[in-house]
This record gives structure tokens, sequence and C-alpha cells, in this order.
């Protein structure tokens, strides 16, 4: 069975939380994605999120002090 390879542009929540929780040794749930990204207006219309939005927006919150998840 192939596994379908994760892109980074097209995501949906679970997979977001999955890297990020895999990226930081911390534990981010499907929720707090889901959360951020409505909060961003980063989902598109196919449900997916991009990775690179999402990290975007969560430094543009980091650095204008509005942050609230992870």
């Amino acid at each position: 069975m192939d596994k379908k390879p994760l892109r980074i542009t097209a995501l949906n929540a679970a997979d977001v939380a999955k890297v990020l929780a895999s990226a930081s040794g911390r534990e981010v749930t499907e929720e707090q994605v889901q959360e951020v990204a409505e909060r961003g207006d980063l989902i598109r219309s196919d449900g997916t999120i991009s990775l690179l939005d999402y990290a975007a927006f969560l430094l543009h919150e980091s650095v204008n002090g509005t942050n609230k998840s992870p």
C-alpha cells in the first residue's frame, strides 16, 4: 500500500497538528489547529490548510502580541 506524501501546502487540520506536534515536541490538537485556521481564514475551499500560511499567521500574531494558540 502506497502512503500518500504530505503536501505542506495542502494539509487537513489533523495532519497540521501531527506535523506541529512532531516538530515542537508538544501536544498540538486538531481542534487547536482548526481554531487558529478559522481565526486566520486559512481554510481553503477544499478544506485544506497550507502549513506555510499557518506558520506565517502565527508569526504575525506573535509579533503583534495577539497569539492565542499553537
